[in-house]
């Protein structure tokens, strides 16, 4: 009998750890129930689901939830349910009481947001998040997210935790940074028209692993204005390597 337990245990123990973490996407959409002609106030979301290993999948989705819930949720209240149903629902709310409020002045609120696996290895997983928003104004906003995981965890890794020396490694990119947007190497690094903070050059709050090399990626407003659009640098992994704790 216990011969018999133990062969149950390590079939089990087996067919667990050999799961392996998987993800598939999901889309969650929601319109306005008021009368509109165009620009229908809307929302959509499409974003991958890890799934398969329940604690690491469950660290993992709540992170990303968290993430979208700060692009598209505007009410004071927290949101009590951590689902995306509700999250849609709450941004159409948000709109419609908008609109009763100022009838003549709200349309066309928009908000879409597509996520995908950008890389995934043995340890890093990089889930992507494009995501863009219109709420009023003269135009919306559009920009990225990196979300970086161990993938054995589940556990967030942050900007800081991928460089061996974080400190060689800007002084790199800032040498490629000025190389690439023409920045005399003894100018300010706003000398060119820029507006990193104190007129000092920052690793971008946004780094991706991409199969290409790792991307260092400034969105709107970060490094320069809305006109300018946002800036990015591509390493090689080749060239960085000695830089890296991950890839």
């Amino acid at each position: 009998m216990k011969k018999y337990l133990f062969l149950v245990f390590t079939f089990l123990l087996f067919i667990s750890c050999s799961k392996e973490l998987s993800f598939e996407n999901e889309t969650f959409q929601k319109k306005s129930a008021l009368p509109c002609d165009k620009d229908c106030p809307n929302i959509s979301i499409d974003l991958p689901i890890a799934k398969n290993i329940p604690i690491v999948a469950d660290s993992i989705n709540k992170k990303v939830f968290s993430v979208v819930k700060e692009i598209v949720y505007f009410e004071e209240k927290p949101l009590k349910s951590a689902d995306y149903n509700s999250l849609a629902s709450s941004f159409i709310a948000s709109y419609e009481e908008m609109h009763k409020k100022f009838p003549t002045e709200t349309f066309g609120w928009e908000a879409k947001i597509i996520g995908n696996v950008e890389f995934q290895s043995e340890q890093i997983l990089n889930i992507k998040i494009d995501h863009y928003t219109f709420t009023g104004g003269a135009h919306g906003y559009q920009g990225y997210r990196s979300l970086l995981f161990n993938p054995k965890t589940g556990k967030v890794i942050f900007n800081d935790q991928i460089f061996k020396n974080q400190k060689e490694f800007k002084a790199l990119a800032e040498k490629e940074f000025r190389t690439k947007y023409k920045i005399p190497e003894k100018a300010n690094i706003n000398a060119t028209g820029l507006m990193f903070e104190n007129d000092k050059f920052q690793l971008p709050q946004n780094i991706f692993y991409t199969s290409e090399g790792l991307l260092l990626y400034y969105n709107s407003y970060e490094a320069a204005s809305y006109a300018d659009g946002p800036k990015e640098i591509l390493f090689p992994y080749e060239k960085i390597k000695s830089y890296l704790l991950f890839q």
